[in-house]
């Protein structure tokens, strides 16, 4: 059997079983694979002659770009060629820094075929992110859109010396003296010989992490443990040849590889992206009725946003609803499915892995839960003694190392070695099992903390105060106290309309008595904005230090609320529902 032969067999046989989680799960084994290029053997060969529509893309505009798999294999071919004569050869580092955009499917296709390694990065990088990715990325290459071409032409000149800059934006001033035009790889021939020949554990990617505690890693994957790895996530999405899917996520981050290129591709779906310039849940509405998609996956964020429209009167066609990133609340789950039928399903993962655990279609859920581990991981809860457990740390068992996990961290051999130790691959994130294998989410391993002895997990007090309709965004850290130790304290982002004083506070607090145990109970509320990361992630850390920098007791400034002036009975104002 060929290595594309082994790929395919092992993809068909996820398809094959997609609502069959236990025959997934005990049949599924990881291809054994030496040389093969996906770009090279399986893309190419998929795309031979094939008109399927692979990537469609529509601007707020109305304007649309459509390639089929047959047309993004050749212009993939022509862009290799050209990287090439450019000067692109194996292991050089090329910088991605676009929006949803043609090229940015062209380029990565041409990067695997070559051999060369992509770093993705948002394009709301500058400055000094900026030149830390290029510096610590070595980068060789850069290809960008016109906004990224000025946050490179701002950087110092001995930040960007020696690189290869190409832009996919000319304009019809021309290009900036040194910036090649991307759309010259036009006039490439179409027929590509790699000038070296690829392995499988040849690095491909290297993402750096959102840094929520600390400097961002570079997380390193192969030509096997990303194109190959998502058929776990293939299974998750639930995904079939043919499906028009779509995730709403931005390019740079790992999610976008993951859900937006590797695992509709391996499905041999459409990726379809709607580029809006700010949320519209109409518009947003119209274009899954319009363009017929069938498989949606957003964060939720969106999902929150969306039950605020009429859904029942949107005739939409999809077949399998996904949310990553948080559990969702049950209000949203059960709008959705009034709606529409349809079920949001939940998974996690993380920027060094595929899809680890999941709700694959078929599967029965549970509330709260991500689901179970799937096909080609074997998932260990481990206590802090190291020990297997029911609640602890979720681990990798390296005994049984998936295609999927990282190489490694590309510029820390000490952090690749501390994720690695004592035989598993330690993700920082703790979970709890219950007795038919579902492991819920129970926080950062960082961010969980104990209060009057008891173990707080403030994902799950997080998860408790998005339900009230003042709060849009919360946050809950360990706040010193002269009696407990540490309590809860909640930084809350008030939703629009409502005012950051002691009645909201008051509302909130009361609130919350209801729906969680005395021993975890908010204490604190402060209305704030929160530190962030430039994905979005919520730096914790920042807020962990401003707390301990803080007095131990009373009110230590003019937004802060305490649980203990707020009694009992405290009446709650009148709030609109979100």
């Amino acid at each position: 059997m060929t290595e594309l032969e082994q790929f395919l067999s092992c993809r068909d046989l996820l398809m094959k079983h997609r609502t069959d989680y236990a025959a997934a799960v005990q049949a599924f084994e990881w291809p054994v694979l030496d040389h093969f290029n996906w770009g090279l053997d399986y893309f190419d060969s998929i795309a031979r002659d094939n008109p399927a529509p692979a990537l469609h893309i529509v601007e707020d505009s109305g304007q649309q770009f459509r390639l089929s798999y047959a047309e993004l294999s050749q212009r993939s071919t022509q862009v290799a060629n050209w990287l090439v004569a450019l000067g692109a050869r194996k292991g050089d580092r090329i910088l991605l820094m676009m929006g949803n955009e043609v090229p940015l499917w062209e380029t990565m296709l041409a990067a695997i075929k070559v051999g060369a390694v992509l770093i993705p990065a948002t394009t709301l990088l500058s400055g000094d992110d900026l030149a830390d990715r290029l510096q610590r990325g070595q980068v060789r290459h850069v290809i960008t859109n016109a906004a990224g071409m000025a946050k490179i032409i701002d950087l110092p000149a001995s930040v960007t010396a020696g690189l290869s800059l190409v832009s996919i934006s000319s304009g019809s001033g021309g290009l900036p003296a040194g910036w090649v035009d991307y759309w010259h790889s036009k006039q490439a021939s179409t027929l590509f010989r790699p000038p070296e020949p690829t392995r499988a554990t040849d690095p491909l990617l290297e993402y750096f992490t959102s840094g929520t505690t600390a400097k961002p890693k570079l997380v390193q994957h192969t030509q096997q443990s990303y194109p190959v790895g998502h058929l776990s996530t293939l299974y998750w999405l639930g995904l079939k040849k043919g499906d028009v899917h779509w995730t709403i996520s931005s390019p740079g981050w790992a999610k976008h590889a993951w859900s937006c290129f590797f695992a509709p591709f391996n499905a041999q779906a459409c990726v379809f992206i709607y580029n809006y310039p700010r949320f519209n849940g109409p518009a947003i509405l119209a274009t899954l009725v319009e363009h017929r998609v069938n498989t949606l996956c957003a964060p939720p964020t969106v999902w929150r946003m969306l039950i605020q429209e009429d859904l029942k009167a949107w005739p939409v066609q999809l077949r399998e609803l996904i949310s990553a990133g948080e559990p969702l609340n049950p209000e949203v789950i059960d709008q959705v499915r009034a709606a529409w039928q349809l079920t949001i399903r939940d998974g996690y993962g993380q920027t060094e892995t595929t899809a680890q655990i999941g709700n694959p279609p078929g599967a029965a859920l549970k509330a709260g839960s991500m689901g179970r581990p799937l096909p080609g991981y074997r998932i260990v809860l481990l206590d802090t003694d190291g020990q297997p457990a029911d609640e602890g740390e979720i681990c990798i068992d390296l005994a049984h190392r998936p295609t999927a996990l990282m190489n490694g961290y590309a510029d820390d051999a000490d952090k690749t070695t501390e994720a690695m130790r004592d035989g598993y691959y330690h993700t920082g994130d703790v979970g709890q099992r219950d007795a038919q294998g579902y492991i819920t989410y129970v926080g950062r391993a960082d961010d969980v903390f104990k209060a009057s002895g008891y173990r707080i997990s403030p994902f799950e007090l997080e998860s408790a105060l998005i339900e009230h309709p003042a709060v849009a965004e919360a946050a809950v850290v360990p706040s010193p106290d002269p009696v407990r130790g540490f309590v809860p304290k909640a930084y809350v982002i008030l939703a629009p309309g409502h005012a950051p004083d002691a009645a909201t506070a008051a509302a909130i607090f009361r609130f919350m008595r209801e729906r969680v145990s005395a021993y975890k109970l908010v204490r604190r509320i402060e209305f704030s904005d929160l530190p962030k990361t430039i994905s979005g992630k919520i730096r914790r850390v920042d807020l962990r230090g401003q707390e301990n920098a803080r007095p131990a007791k009373g009110v230590r400034n003019a937004g802060e609320f305490l649980e203990e002036q707020s009694p009992p009975g405290s009446p709650v104002p009148v709030a609109a529902d979100r």
